[in-house]
């Protein structure tokens, strides 16, 4: 929930082409994971309006982070489990000393692992730490292709500048590199450049993924979204460049869920691919459910990742679709769409367990509906197009709440 409200890339974990069929355990009768999102920290020096760190979190969420020796167990169980890769995130994940150490222990343990970085801090000398330990890829996260734009979506001057010398320190270290743009209305409209920007750091994939309107984002939505015929022009940039850089660099394209018809499965399913352990230890199904106020989340500090997998009650509350009300009950694309995304389902209905209002055949569709009317009426208001929420320099020109924690 917003602070002043009373109402209601990961791409890289949900590109489908890289996942192989649910592996099962021994005797084909529990699920195995097979990617781990580890939230090493909360902290991070950016600001962004779309941040995916919860909206309010307590001293003790943000202070109590796991040790190292804490995190290596962590690894070690998740490796036994079955988890083939381990995403190291945020927060910056580089704000912990100890990831060369927790890189170490992954690939000890034989996971691929990547970097999910704003890129500030990676230094020669820290990347070449990481390289040793053994990392396999980074993926350094880019606001928008101009340095003023950038620094002023992401709340923190000279970011820019910063990234693009890291990206051009992974290109050279040899590691895989990935660039990921989040797209909203303020850097939607130079999609092109953004693009020209990934090909000029010589990416070998590119994620362009459009904001998921969950925490900060959520907050931000009217700010952020943009419109119907700007989400179709892209797709349609989008399709041109993929055809141009195919076999030079892969450039993958999420749409955002208020424009689809059908509901995305949440991590292709919650509780059946994927699980996220967040900087104080709770396993979570995916990384936003914290949101969900009736859920209870055990923690790695009390209980195995095996027996949090296997038989949390927050794990089970919506894994497969014995859960499911109508109209997703009698769907036949149940068991491929899972319902959506209960994040989504809580914030815009109030009951996580409610079909996903992104679905046209969901009861709480003309509530998604009339936030896209409320955007388009605003922008069509305006004599030359729909306009950024941002100014070319950066800075902000309608009300927006960035990241203040912690």
């Amino acid at each position: 929930m917003c602070p002043d409200e009373q109402q209601i890339n990961y791409t890289s974990l949900t590109d489908s082409r890289e996942l192989p069929a649910i592996s099962q355990a021994a005797g084909g009768s529990k699920l195995r994971p097979f990617g781990l999102l580890a939230e090493l920290t909360y902290r991070c020096p950016l600001h962004c309006p779309y941040c995916s760190n919860p909206v309010q979190l307590s001293q003790e969420q943000r202070e109590n982070e796991l040790t190292t020796a804490e995190w290596q167990r962590v690894i070690r169980e998740a490796a036994s489990l079955g988890v083939l890769h381990l995403l190291f995130s945020g927060g910056e994940p580089l704000l912990r000393r100890d990831l060369p150490t927790l890189v170490a222990t992954a690939r000890s343990v034989g996971l691929y692992t990547n970097l999910l970085t704003s890129a500030l801090g990676l230094t020669r000398r820290r990347l070449q730490e990481l390289q040793e330990a053994g990392l396999d890829s980074v993926q350094i996260s880019f606001q928008a292709d101009e340095a003023a734009l950038a620094n002023g979506i992401a709340g923190c001057p000279g970011a820019h500048e910063r990234k693009l010398e890291a990206a051009r320190l992974v290109k050279a270290s040899g590691l895989p590199l990935s660039i990921n743009l989040v797209l909203h209305r303020g850097n939607i409209e130079r999609l092109p450049a953004l693009i020209a920007l990934a090909e000029q750091l010589g990416a070998q994939r590119l994620e362009l993924a459009n904001t998921q309107y969950l925490g900060w984002a959520f907050c931000n939505r009217m700010a952020l979204l943009p419109t119907r015929a700007q989400v179709q022009q892209a797709e349609i940039i989008v399709r041109a460049a993929q055809e141009r850089l195919r076999g030079r660099m892969e450039v993958l394209y999420v749409l955002p869920d208020y424009y689809a018809e059908r509901p995305k499965p949440c991590l292709y399913g919650w509780g059946r691919r994927y699980l996220s352990v967040t900087p104080d230890g709770a396993v979570l199904p995916c990384q936003n459910a914290r949101m969900i106020p009736d859920l209870h989340f055990d923690n790695v500090r009390q209980r195995s990742l095996a027996e949090i997998w296997e038989r949390s009650e927050a794990f089970e509350r919506f894994r497969g679709s014995h859960w499911m009300p109508e109209p997703c009950r009698s769907c036949p694309l149940r068991e491929q769409d899972f319902g959506g995304c209960r994040c989504q389902a809580f914030l815009l209905t109030g009951n996580a367990a409610n079909t996903d209002p992104a679905c046209s055949l969901s009861p709480y569709h003309s509530r998604l509906l009339s936030i896209i009317a409320e955007v388009e009426q605003q922008q069509s208001a305006s004599s030359s197009g729909p306009d950024s929420p941002f100014a070319p320099n950066g800075q902000p020109l309608i009300p927006i709440r960035f990241r203040t924690n912690p």
